[in-house]
């Protein structure tokens, strides 16, 4: 299985916003719901946004309102729009299908917001 490659993350301001993607495999993206995932040091991969082929989305409630995802089926590439960002939000976002609880990810991408 070839792993999704995230990309975007850096360093942000509280307050700021941030525009991940995620390339994933036809065989990942075509015929599945996608979500974004994040994980913070000392933490578990949590959920933080998922999307359905269709466009159906669902939100973690910390993120809800703050966050919009997206996707491109012809593309195979999903997007997270990030606004307000908060120091909470610092953590290693990966994407994969939703919902997902094997060991196939990518390297994720860092979001760190620091002052």
């Amino acid at each position: 299985q070839v792993q999704p490659v995230e990309s975007g993350g850096g360093l942000v301001q509280p307050g700021g916003s941030l525009r991940l993607s995620c390339r994933a495999s036809g065989s990942i993206f075509s015929s599945n719901a996608m979500g974004w995932y994040r994980q913070a040091p000392g933490k578990q991969r949590e959920s933080v946004a998922r999307i359905t082929r269709g466009g159906v989305t669902g939100y973690a409630d910390s993120v809800k309102g703050r966050f919009a995802i997206s996707r491109d089926n012809a593309k195979n590439t999903v997007y997270l729009q990030m606004n307000s960002l908060k120091p909470e939000d610092t953590a290693v976002y990966y994407c994969n299908r939703f919902p997902y609880t094997g060991d196939y990810w990518g390297q994720g991408t860092q979001v760190t917001v620091s002052p």
